[in-house]
């Protein structure tokens, strides 16, 4: 089969596409024999920044000269983007060689989709050699497949509302969650300035290393005796100034912050000179990606929870367009949208929603999602069965100066991906 095939087929043999427990993977994982998947692992979770504290952590291993594979989730336009080795998509027949060799093991062992992605990942890691393998949690933690690798280092990047329904109503429960990829006597890095009491908790009573943001490293903004445009990370007896990353959105020199922690924590830690180049030249699509169409920037962004929306507002009150800002909003049917809303509603001139019930079932038509919405100023806002033809209509009524936002998830932000190509540098 090809690739395409064999993500249809694992798409069919699980009826539920998420059933959270580690005894199927588990079971399969010992199969395939399944070694460490690198001499070194860091397993990264949390509610929002995983993929970019995972972009951040393979720039400055690959710039130090490690042999790094990184599994992310989900894709934006190829199911490739989620298993890189050396910098690299895997390509199509190495991911069918090894969903070949899970399948073979499964027998009668039902797999979710991200299952039988997770132990290919494994599958092809363990087999290239890789000093260090960096693991983003797929959702929650504890019963997280990602969860059956033994790390040397885990980080819980934020913890916020999401995936209510999954890991429970509240930061305590949801933190719980999240704390249960870390391990006992191993390093557990938090960037969150404020975790649950859940998290501590747990991470005191396995007795793992908690390593917390503004208690045990710090990040600087602009520093007085720094360079322009710099910022500063020091821990106790140690310090490095370095240039702000590419990715622009103001939290991620706390996500940038949180990968060097989790490097540092290591028994072996890249240089200062592969902190700072990691550091300044670490890529990820989907995040605050921009792109220029007749004077009009068009910004793309997966967030989908009413912490990133938060973080979105604030970027776009510390970078004002010159002329209206113009939302493009999709969200999947188990997204809270009336707090995403409320969180950006002020810094939004005009909305355009979109439908998303292709991607059903989590997906809904347009009429639907604003129905979610209540009353206000986004739902009374202009209606479109496809993010495409929101795209069409807002670009329509845009001038130069305009800003379009689009953003709801990783399909809202892939349609942008898939109509512009590249972005501007």
């Amino acid at each position: 089969m090809t690739l395409d095939q064999w993500l249809e087929f694992i798409e069919r043999q699980h009826p539920k596409s998420i059933d959270m427990g580690l005894d199927r993977v588990r079971e399969v994982a010992a199969r395939l024999a399944l070694g460490r998947p690198a001499r070194q692992v860091v397993l990264v979770g949390g509610t929002n920044g995983k993929g970019s504290t995972v972009a951040f952590i393979e720039a400055i291993a690959r710039e130090a000269g490690w042999k790094v594979g990184a599994y992310t989730s989900p894709h934006l336009l190829a199911y490739n983007e989620r298993v890189r080795i050396e910098g690299h998509d895997v390509g199509d027949d190495a991911l069918v060689e090894a969903f070949e060799a899970v399948e073979s093991a499964r027998g009668e062992v039902p797999l979710t989709y991200f299952e039988y992605g997770t132990l290919a990942a494994l599958w092809l890691f363990a087999r290239a050699g890789l000093d260090l393998a960096v693991l983003e949690v797929g959702l929650g933690g504890r019963l997280d497949a990602t969860n059956i690798v033994e790390p040397d280092v885990s980080v819980v990047t934020t913890v916020d509302l999401d995936h209510q329904d999954y890991l429970g109503g509240d930061r305590e429960l949801i933190g719980r969650e999240k704390a249960g990829i870390a391990r006992a006597w191993k390093p557990l890095v938090l960037g969150d300035d404020d975790p649950p009491s859940s998290v501590l908790r747990h991470a005191y009573l396995i007795g793992a290393s908690a390593i917390r943001i503004g208690c045990d490293f710090f990040f600087e903004a602009d520093p007085e005796d720094a360079p322009a445009h710099h910022w500063r990370w020091r821990e106790v007896g140690y310090s490095i100034d370095l240039s702000r990353p590419r990715l622009p959105a103001p939290v991620q020199l706390r996500n940038a912050a949180v990968a060097v922690a989790a490097l540092r924590a290591l028994e072996s830690s890249p240089d200062d000179g592969a902190i700072a180049r990691g550091i300044a030249g670490a890529r990820l699509p989907g995040r605050l990606q921009r792109f220029e169409q007749a004077g009009v920037e068009v910004v793309a962004d997966v967030g989908h929870n009413p912490q990133a929306a938060r973080e979105l507002a604030a970027w776009l009150k510390a970078s004002p367009a010159p002329g209206r800002t113009l939302a493009v909003y999709a969200a999947l049917a188990d997204k809270d949208a009336a707090g995403v809303v409320a969180a950006l509603q002020g810094e939004v001139d005009h909305w355009h929603l979109a439908g998303l019930e292709e991607h059903a079932p989590r997906g809904m038509d347009v009429d639907a999602f604003a129905d979610r919405l209540g009353s206000g100023a986004a739902s009374a806002g202009s209606r479109h069965r496809t993010v495409g033809d929101a795209l069409d209509a807002v670009l329509a009524e845009s001038h130069s100066g305009d800003r379009v936002l689009v953003f709801g998830s990783f399909h809202t932000a892939a349609a942008v991906l898939a109509r512009f190509g590249p972005p501007r540098a």
